[in-house]
């Protein structure tokens, strides 16, 4: 059976540097992979070739099989592809239920198609449903400004929002950075509702603890290439570490 995302031999230069030298990825529908490597191992070019933020200058990817192009943001999510990178990218005036379609808007036609008014009553409903059936606490908030939440709320809205048009792959970059306890706990049990939709869920970060304990899977990446995978199930932190700084290399996956 073949990998739900899988890409083979990815090169990207800038200029004299080439951060990726024919690197490998691969993830399954319903599983979390989490995406692991010291700075300058090539995560995030990689990330950003497999969400269409880059052209990769070598290599190929596939989505279920089958050899695919992706050439922008709008291309990767017309394949099922989302990303919530460190940022969040939300709008911080707006409310949970409006930052979760800015940019995919619902209109009410108007007369005749012409001068159509946005269906925010529409658009309300639709962002409810999918905090709730995320099990987020975001209920009583859904009309409250971002910018007033707290770091955990921000970052289940902007995992919400993506899981609303991600069919298929969600990246999540670094998505309990600078979280307390609590809220660490809240993203990664939802990571984990995530992936029990179907979706593959590949997580980027630097807190081997959580790696482990959220992931099933773990690929790493050492100067542009991966060197090593392991199920995380009768993995332990020292055979990951080992394998990023290249005392240990091999699959164990």
């Amino acid at each position: 059976m073949s990998r739900l995302l899988e890409a083979t031999g990815i090169v990207k230069r800038y200029g004299h540097v080439t951060a990726l030298h024919g690197a490998d990825f691969s993830a399954d529908a319903g599983e979390v992979v989490a995406l692991i490597g010291d700075n300058g191992a090539g995560k995030s070019t990689l990330v950003k070739v497999l969400s269409g933020v880059v052209a990769p200058d070598e290599g190929t990817i596939q989505i279920k099989g089958n050899p695919v192009t992706l050439g922008s943001p709008l291309g990767a999510r017309a394949f099922g592809i989302e990303t919530v990178f460190q940022d969040l990218s939300l709008a911080p005036d707006l409310g949970p239920a409006e930052n979760a379609f800015v940019g995919r808007e619902l209109v009410k036609p108007g007369l005749l198609g012409w001068f159509g008014v946005l269906d925010s009553s529409k658009m309300r409903r639709q962002a409810a449903d999918a905090f709730m059936s995320m099990g987020t606490n975001l209920m009583t908030l859904l009309d409250e400004p971002v910018a007033t939440m707290s770091g955990g709320q921000r970052q289940s809205v902007a995992i919400c929002r993506s899981i609303m048009w991600a069919s298929e792959v969600l990246f999540l970059d670094e998505p309990t950075a600078a979280l307390g306890v609590v809220q660490t706990r809240n993203v990664l049990d939802l990571v984990r509702r995530v992936a029990a939709r179907g979706v593959a869920v590949v997580l980027i970060s630097h807190n081997m603890q959580q790696v482990l304990e959220v992931a099933d899977r773990v690929e790493v990446l050492r100067l542009g290439r991966r060197v090593a995978q392991f199920r995380a199930a009768g993995t332990n932190i020292e055979q990951l570490v080992g394998a990023m700084t290249g005392a240990l290399d091999g699959s164990a996956a």
